[in-house]
């Protein structure tokens, strides 16, 4: 598999990998020092490896809806995870699937389905336009958004079923299997909680969601035929329940936990949206060295999981021979603090929550320029769907898409790259909202980052600033500190010039609009508007306008014959 793609210059098939909740510095490609992932490595190698690639939104919901709309959160709407993206939203299979491209997803969306805007639609949505509305343009092969609780969160319980055939029974199969661990009596030990993370899940390796998800990629593979496709492998995992079968639950222990990063002084006087997060249930446990060296040895065992899986998955590929017309993406929708800087889960805009891993392997032979090199650009998730166009020749829609393609970047060839990336999160359903007495319509918060200086802007609040240069690791905010007023004015006209750009009109192209196409259609149309007499008219008939009006038209077309009878006698 080492010596690919070297004569291709089409792409069929783009599969594209994302994992859930995994950090940019947990894989051993980018420097993690005792945690070993040889399948993604070797990925890395075949490939282009962007190594500040960011996400823009830091939860799931949001950070996933602008990479398969190729749109800012504020422009897609759906700002957090139970938020529905709205009707009509264009997604990757709205823009492929004209062009003949099956575009299918295998895992987990956190999609919700816009459901009263179906209904005044008129949409049903267990028709084919409302499944693939509810599933952000995808077609399903397998949704599985991977928590099960008896409250029945997931759209499609078929893991369960999975587990039921295998002889995992119980009421809730995954919570008794895939996210409980055995006590020394028998008892269930559930993976809800964060003391039992040190001990296996009960279910079986060859059982567990990782292997079901890859399972189900391959035979969708199998069965995909000869059609082109866009297959979402969308892992659920490392994401919590922070739970993992043998024999990864004993390969790391509290010695193979990186040291945390975090600073006395982030709790001194923090920011106070910062300081209420701060005191989220899950960063204080975070906090603690004991939830530490017990969680994250069984987050890097499902990382673990992880590549023994993709490596599994990329064999198949190769082994039903379509390695070489296959772009691969590897990538992650967020990560996660894992108690650096005073914080659990992923509610704020460090780089452990926003940076994430990107890989992209292009079969192309002209990406031949660039494997196993790293690019250090910034590029986003909203440069994605941009690209899969470009892999399919698919005209670029800059009045409905806010990112940019990437092949360029793997050809080796000069392109517009990214004076800065942004990333926007609403807390507003977050204890820190309550906390801080907010209206949900002020707890917008939007960062700006040009490699150097992140700039938080925080509605109510002062702005945060993080000078990444003099400070890597973010520990000191100088939003509040003297001597960076011109460098917070600088960021906040950026943000802001970013923020006034138009991005909802997205019916109508720019260079629609830009051409005198639209002036000649109104007029075609018998609308008149400023002209002074006939003789005016001629001479923008004559001087202005494309020559193809109606000669029927009851205004234009008495002067186009007589501007064509002169030209005749000319």
């Amino acid at each position: 598999m080492e010596q690919l793609a070297i004569g291709r210059m089409t792409v069929k098939n783009i599969l594209f990998i994302m994992c859930d909740q995994l950090r940019w510095d947990y894989l051993s490609c980018n420097g993690h020092p005792h945690l070993d992932t040889p399948h993604i490595d070797a990925l890395a190698n075949r490939g282009l490896r962007f190594d500040r690639a960011y996400v823009q939104s830091p939860v799931c919901g949001p950070s996933r809806m602008s990479t398969y709309t190729g749109r800012y959160v504020h422009a897609h709407g759906a700002s957090w995870n139970f938020v529905p993206l709205k009707a009509g939203e264009m997604t990757i299979g709205d823009h492929l699937r004209p062009q003949g491209i099956q575009s299918v997803l295998i895992g987990k969306t956190h999609m919700r389905a816009d459901m009263p805007g179906m209904a005044r639609l008129g949409i049903d949505p267990q028709g084919p336009i409302g499944v693939r509305i509810s599933e952000c343009g995808f077609d399903p092969f397998e949704r599985d958004d991977g928590i099960h609780p008896y409250g029945g969160h997931d759209p499609n319980p078929s893991y369960n079923a999975n587990l039921n055939a295998a002889g995992l029974t119980g009421e809730n199969p995954w919570e008794e299997w895939a996210n409980a661990a055995e006590g020394p009596n028998g008892e269930l030990l559930s993976g809800w909680f964060l003391k039992y993370a040190n001990k296996p899940a009960r279910v079986p390796d060859e059982k567990a969601e990782t292997p079901y998800i890859t399972e189900r990629a391959m035979d969708f593979i199998d069965q995909a035929g000869p059609k082109p496709w866009v297959a979402h492998v969308s892992y659920i995992k490392p994401h919590w329940p922070y739970i993992v079968p043998e024999p990864y639950a004993s390969m790391y222990g509290p010695e193979h936990v990186l040291p945390v990063k975090r600073e006395p002084a982030e709790q001194q006087d923090p920011h106070p949206v910062y300081a209420a997060m701060q005191k989220h249930r899950v960063s204080i446990n975070f906090s603690k060295d004991k939830v530490r060296d017990t969680v994250i040895p069984a987050y890097m065992g499902l990382i673990k999981q992880l590549d023994d899986q993709i490596g599994r998955l990329l064999a198949h590929l190769d082994g039903k021979g379509l390695t070489d017309e296959t772009m691969i993406v590897f990538t992650s929708d967020h990560g996660d603090y894992l108690g650096d800087h005073w914080m659990g889960e992923k509610d704020l805009f460090h780089e452990q929550a926003i940076r994430v891993p990107l890989i992209i392997s292009d079969p192309d032979k002209r990406a031949n320029a660039t494997r196993g090199q790293i690019n250090n650009d910034l590029v986003e998730m909203v440069d994605l769907l941009p690209t899969f166009l470009d892999v399919y020749g698919t005209p670029q829609v800059p009045h409905q898409i806010d990112g940019q393609s990437l092949r360029p970047a793997l050809f080796g060839q000069k392109y517009n790259q990214r004076r800065h990336v942004i990333c926007e999160y609403d807390y507003s359903f977050q204890d820190a909202r309550i906390a801080l007495g907010k209206k949900s319509r002020d707890c917008w918060l939007r960062m700006i980052f040009d490699g150097r200086w992140k700039y938080i802007l925080t509605e109510g609040f002062r702005p945060m600033l993080f000078d990444l240069e003099t400070d890597p690791d973010e520990f000191f905010d100088l939003g509040a500190k003297q001597g960076y007023d011109d460098i917070k004015e600088d960021m906040h006209e950026r943000l802001f010039k970013w923020a006034r750009q138009p991005r909802q009109r997205a019916t109508v192209a720019d260079e629609t609009i830009e051409s005198t196409y639209v002036q000649e259609r109104i007029s075609e149309g018998g609308i008149l508007i400023g002209y002074w007499d006939e003789n005016e008219l001629e001479t923008a008939i004559r001087d202005e306008w494309h020559p193809r009006f109606a000669a029927h038209n009851p205004i234009i077309g008495p002067t186009l014959k007589k501007l064509l009878r002169k030209e005749d006698n000319t």
